[in-house]
């Protein structure tokens, strides 16, 4: 437990931004969703058009230290993969 003033706000500021964080995290997995829901539907163009709504929001993740750059090409890769593998 915090005992003293800074500790107990930074205790605040750390919820805060957790909560926070939690929050553009869900964002960003539920346009992932959106991709992989297109795909298993079989539908490519609009997995294609989620896709395109998807990557911003996977890029600013990386920007905003919620993924790992890595991780964030990994999941571009993989989607547009995915999608190219599709019969038009």
């Amino acid at each position: 437990m915090a005992n003293s003033v800074s500790a107990r706000k930074r205790a605040r500021q750390a919820e805060r931004h957790r909560q926070h964080n939690a929050s553009l995290r869900s964002h960003v997995r539920t346009k992932i969703k959106k991709v992989v829901n297109a795909i298993e539907a079989g539908d490519k163009k609009a997995a294609e058009e989620a896709y395109k709504a998807a990557v911003p929001a996977i890029d600013r993740s990386v920007s905003k230290g919620i993924m790992h750059a890595n991780k964030a090409s990994r999941h571009k890769s993989r989607l547009n993969q995915h999608i190219r593998g599709m019969s038009a």
